[in-house]
């Protein structure tokens, strides 16, 4: 009898061994295969727990079943502390891989890229087409106030640059962040400026960095063209760029400038107003504003695209008007 019992322990032992074995397959199985087969987001939303993904998961192709759930949750605690937002899951990651990266809270970065030379008008179509991003309500005026700015306009005031952030982020926070870069690089640069300049404020550094920005198809180019700008204030000549009189005429601008828009008097159009215009007109990189508050020390009054790129540098208007011929007219 206790030679029958025995054999008895024995076999109920190696059954309950063999199904341990096929239940640790199978689990293995269960987090381990390959579950996602393109690259995508998921995300997981505030309020929502370990025991809320497993439908979500079977709902969006990543799980078959919730079979093995509960057992995950008992032998891989770990795994169950996962946090809100929204994730990137790799090509053939695995349900323990899923898991994982839930539990991280490195949430996926989603990026905007700005140029240099863009207007608040721009971002504000970018921002609009964002994806995953809480979009702008309030006005200009608005944004101003609550970034503390004395400006009438947000023109020239953010940073250009390539800015991330998480799902569900507002969109005032970038251009807060921008902002406060913005800020920075001109607080920095305004008293390492060249003496003598014809800008009574920051802000008029900004303006003409912006002009010098538009103007400028070669880096090389800006402390240049820089140098024409200073030079013409300082002697109370007109500025005299196309860029101004494009920004004046607003959603009127086609692609041409005509005699008559030369001739416009709008608050921007520097060949019928003296000095700067009020503000801005782009976004200027933090090169433009080293050229505006460091122009190279030159006599040049004009310049013109010679198509490439570069520009023509002149000292008089004879120099000027036969550069013009010959890069512009073809004379």
């Amino acid at each position: 009898m206790v030679k029958k019992i025995i054999l008895a322990l024995i076999f109920i032992g190696i059954c309950l061994s063999i199904a341990f074995l096929w239940a640790q397959q199978q689990i293995d199985k269960y987090l381990h295969m390959p579950r996602v087969q393109q690259t995508q987001l998921f995300t997981l939303s505030e309020g929502r727990y370990f025991t809320h993904l497993a439908p979500q998961l079977i709902e969006q192709d990543l799980l078959d079943s919730d079979r093995w759930w509960k057992v995950v949750s008992k032998l891989k605690p770990e795994l169950t502390k996962i946090k809100s937002g929204t994730y990137e899951l790799p090509k053939g990651a695995s349900l323990a891989e899923i898991l994982t990266i839930l539990t991280t809270g490195r949430e996926f970065q989603f990026k905007l890229t700005f140029v240099e030379g863009s207007t608040y008008k721009d971002w504000l179509v970018i921002l609009q087409n964002a994806q995953h991003i809480q979009p702008l309500q309030e006005s200009e005026q608005a944004l101003l106030a609550k970034l503390d700015s004395k400006a009438t306009k947000l023109e020239g005031l953010l940073f250009p640059e390539t800015y991330h952030y998480t799902a569900d982020m507002s969109a005032f926070s970038i251009v807060k962040k921008a902002y406060l870069h913005q800020q920075m690089v001109l607080d920095k640069l305004w008293p390492e400026r060249d003496k003598n300049l014809p800008y009574k404020t920051p802000y008029e550094a900004l303006i003409m960095a912006s002009i010098i920005e538009k103007e400028s198809g070669l880096a090389n180019d800006r402390d240049k063209i820089a140098s024409v700008f200073v030079n013409r204030l300082r002697i109370g000549m007109r500025l005299q760029t196309d860029p101004t009189v494009i920004y004046g005429m607003g959603d009127r601008y086609d692609g041409r400038i005509r005699k008559k828009d030369l001739q416009e008097k709008t608050a921007y159009n520097t060949y019928t107003i003296n000095g700067l215009p009020p503000t801005p007109i782009a976004m200027p990189s933090e090169e433009a504003m080293y050229a505006a508050l460091h122009p190279a020390k030159t006599r040049y009054l004009y310049f013109v695209s010679k198509g490439d790129g570069t520009s023509y540098f002149s000292k008089n208007l004879r120099e000027h008007n036969n550069a013009v011929n010959k890069y512009i007219r073809g004379k």
